[in-house]
Formats: C-alpha cells, structure tokens, sequence
C-alpha cells in the first residue's frame, strides 16, 4: 500500500514469468509488496508455496538487520493496519531470529515488544510458538519468550480461554504458560491461569475458583444440556456462559430446531461470526426479525470499523449467502470498508487484469480470486472518478460500461455475468496501448506479470502518471523504479488515497 518512486530511469534487470520486461525492486519495495499479498503456505499460480515463504523468510532477515525500525514497524502494521495474521507473526519470529543471529542484542527490549505487538488476539501466542518450535525446536530464546508473556497476560480471559483453548491447538492455553511464564495481571487472572493448566494437564476435577464465574457459568450450561438441549434457547444464559456459536451448535446437534437455536445465539455473537453464517441462518429459516436485526448491524459504520474486515470478506459473504436480505448490508458496510478511496477528477484508464495467473485463490479455501479483488477495487475506483474507462484485459480486452448509481455489488454481478473474465495471457503493454487516449492518469490492477508484447512502462508517456495494485508480490515488477512509476500493494483501499497526494508532487511514503 505505498509508493516505490526513485528519480532515476533504468533497462529491464530480467523477465516477468511471462517473459515481459521485468523490473527488480529494492529489498523494502519488495518485502512489502509480498507481505502484504502473502497468506503464508499459500500456492500461487507461478511460485510454489514452500519457495514463497522462503522468499518471505529471507527478505525479514534482511530487513530486520538493515533496517530494524522500518521491520518493526511493518510488522506491527502488517497486524495492525492490515489485519493480516499470520505474515505479521511470522515476520515477527523471523525478525527476532535473524538479528540473534547476527549478534544484535536490543537492550531496550524491543524484541520482546515486537513480538508482543503482532499478537492481536488470544489464540496468537500460541500460534507464533508453534511455528518456531515445529521450525527450530523447543529452545525458544528469551525476547520471543517474553513477548508472548505479555501478550498472553494482556489477551488471556475467561472467554478467550472458553473460545481459543480447545483440543485443536497443538499449543494449549496451559502449554504458552508452561513455556513463557507470564505474570498474572491479578489474582482473577492468577485463578484462570491455574485453571488453563489443570485443564491442560487432565489434572483430576481442575478447581474452578470463584473468581471465574463465566467458566463455572459455562461448565454449568453445558451439564444442564445432557439432560435438556432446550437450555441452549436461553439468549441470556448463553452469554452469560461466554458460550460459542460452534459449541451451542455442537451441543444442541439435531435435538434443537436449527432457527430457534440460531436466534439465541445470534445477540451475543460477534460481528464476523454473523457475517461468516448468513449462509446458515438463511438455510436453518432464521426469521426476517432476527434477521432485519443482523443487517442493521452488518452495516453500522462503528461496527465495520471496529470489525477491521477486509473489503474482499464482504464480497465472499455476498456471493456465500442465499437471500438476497443481507445485500443492502452488505452493499453498505463493503462501502464503509472502502472509505478511503478519493475522488479522481478527469479521465482515469483503469485496467483489471484477468489472465489465468490472475484465477489463482487468495487462500486455501479458494473462495475469492486475485481477480475478484482486482474486480472490486477497480469498480470501487471507477465509482470515484470524474470520468473513468474500465477494461478488462487478458490475451484481448473487453470495456465494462461503468453504470454511475449502480450498487458496487451489482456491478461486480454485471462484470461476471457479462463474460469480463478472460483468463489467457497477461498482455498488458498491447491493452494500455489499445486504450490510452490521454487520460489524466492509469491504474492497473493485477499481479504484473506481463507478457512480451511491449513495456509496460513505455507504453504510456513518460509525464502520465501510471500506478499499478500488485495483488500477487512476485519478485519481478513490470515498471522500473522511476518518476510516475509507482506500486501499491494490499487487501485495503488505502493506497488509493496517496494517487491524489502523489499527483500532486507530495512525497508518497509508507503505510506505517
């Protein structure tokens, strides 16, 4: 999501993957650009998984011993301000382990806070112990041990505990403790740490004190569901037992009708529990009340802000949900996540690559596409614009009408339903040529991985501002380095916002 701009011009330094002209980036340039397109184990359309993540490892190491403040700094915003989990804990295990490594003891702990700072939510320390110990074993050096205390001492609560510490983890709750030591932040938290380990360690009857009336809230529910399941369509119990979604269903099994128990838990269920279950309150016949409810929630803009939801989880919803009772919502709160786009004054070419490198998953449950993002935010800054030309490119191009009042979800409908999806090669030089006719400025969405037919960069005047949103972080750029030449990266819109401080001669700069 920043800006990669040098006063200098250069030749090509190699080959895209589609044998275009290829530009390297500095080391900054693209550690950014992978970590913020890196789901981590993750196997895209031209780099294998493994080699990718060994690609992430060693640009950190690098980074965390050049530039130390610039990596902690992006690690925290990586968790922070783009919500991207498992890049953030990663690069924080990897920044600590390098700069050990290179002799680099930071007296002043920041370390330790590094490593605190990317571990956001109570399932994390666990996570980021994991990941080292199944890398580099049981010995885990003190500025990562550290971290995780405190982080587990800020995080760990009775109904983080009722959530997160479940048989699935390889790390329990017990085991960060075991391992870390943390301090408890008060007798309350000294009761459920000595709770988390008796659980852990199957210690006969694990004393549940009376300081932890949630957990002996939930212990009770549960024993009162043997007998009768219809405890579970008490909305009050259920959130005074810190009781989950997956747990009350697990509970209520076939014995409960699935509407009834859905509507006692929706009031206490958390803001991306209901968007990820529209599909299930729609097929268990959730009534229009309740679900009126949902909506009005889905869309207030504190609760959107305060969700951190990326704009492409809005869009998944959309597409997973059967009823057509959530599409205002969603349409609503997916604006709300796209706040920061500007208004673009003039004419702007914006062009959505949908080659077949582009039909690759984001993650592994290949729900959303790299184009379906490129899709959303290129309809999403076409919506911006004074006057905007939109086009589809691949081996050929198509123009997408862009239809001013039009809901941005209908439009992303409109563009599939209309065969905008070309998925050949990656021509990109040959589209921005067919299509340039002066525009005031050109976007380019996709993962730069241009065919031979051109320069991208030449294709245009020197004096048109070009930007591209790289959605893929492969190591080769199509446009070098230079004055009007820049790259954004992300799942979020915030990049958008720099293409009016940046034509206006202001210095872009990083995110964080």
């Amino acid at each position: 999501m920043a800006k990669f701009n040098r006063q200098r011009t250069r030749r090509p330094d190699g080959v895209t993957y589609q044998g275009g002209a290829g530009y390297a980036r500095d080391p900054r340039s693209e550690l950014f650009l992978l970590a913020v397109a890196n789901m981590v184990g993750e196997q895209t359309f031209y780099e294998p998984g493994a080699d990718r993540d060994q690609r992430y490892r060693e640009l950190i190491a690098a980074a965390a011993v050049a530039h130390p403040q610039w990596t902690a700094a992006l690690l925290r915003w990586l968790r922070g301000g783009a919500n991207l989990r498992t890049a953030a804990l990663v690069g924080a295990a990897e920044y600590v382990r390098a700069r050990l490594a290179a002799g680099l003891v930071n007296g002043t702990g920041e370390h330790r806070r590094v490593v605190a700072d990317v571990l956001q939510r109570a399932d994390e320390p666990g996570e980021l112990l994991s990941y080292w110990t199944s890398r580099y074993g049981r010995a885990v050096p003190k500025p990562v041990k550290r971290g995780v205390a405190d982080a587990a001492r800020r995080l760990y609560t009775q109904r983080s505990l009722l959530k997160y510490d479940t048989a699935s983890h390889a790390f329990r709750f017990g085991d960060v403790l075991d391992l870390t030591h943390p301090s408890p932040s008060g007798p309350a938290q000294g009761d459920l740490f000595t709770f988390a380990l008796d659980r852990r360690h199957a210690r006969p009857e694990p004393r549940v004190a009376a300081s932890l009336a949630t957990v002996a809230a939930n212990a009770a529910l549960r024993a009162d569901a043997a007998d009768d399941p219809a405890v579970l369509l008490d909305p009050q119990r259920l959130r005074v037992a810190g009781m989950t979604w997956e747990d009350a269903l697990s509970l209520g099994g076939s014995r409960l009708p699935k509407a009834a128990l859905w509507e006692a838990m929706i009031p206490s269920m958390g803001y991306m529990s209901c968007l990820r279950n529209l599909r299930n309150f729609d097929q268990a016949g959730v009534s229009d009340e309740v679900a009126a409810g949902v909506a009005a929630r889905l869309a207030d803009p504190g609760e959107v802000a305060r969700s951190r939801q990326l704009p492409m989880r809005f869009l998944s919803a959309y597409r997973a949900a059967p009823s057509l009772r959530w599409a205002w919502a969603l349409e609503q709160a997916l604006n709300l996540s796209l706040a920061n786009i500007p208004y673009l004054p003039g004419d702007t070419l914006i062009l959505i690559d949908t080659s077949g490198s582009m039909h690759s998953p984001f993650s592994k449950d290949g729900t959303l596409m790299r184009w379906d993002a490129a899709v959303l935010f290129g309809l999403a800054l076409a919506l911006r614009c004074e006057r905007a030309k939109v086009v589809s490119f691949s081996t050929r191009t198509t123009v997408f009408p862009v239809q001013r009042g039009e809901s941005l979800l209908r439009g992303i409908d409109r563009f599939k339903a209309k065969g905008h999806f070309h998925n050949g090669g990656t021509n990109t030089a040959s589209a921005v040529r067919e299509h340039y006719r002066g525009q005031h400025r050109v976007v380019i969405l996709t993962d730069e991985q241009a065919s031979f037919d051109g320069d991208v960069s030449t294709s245009v005047p020197a004096t048109t501002p070009l930007f591209t949103w790289n959605l893929a972080g492969y190591r080769m750029g199509h446009t070098p380095q230079a004055r009007n030449r820049w790259t954004f990266g992300g799942l979020t819109d915030a990049g958008f916002g720099m293409i009016t401080l940046l034509e206006a001669g202001e210095r872009g700069d990083w995110p964080f």
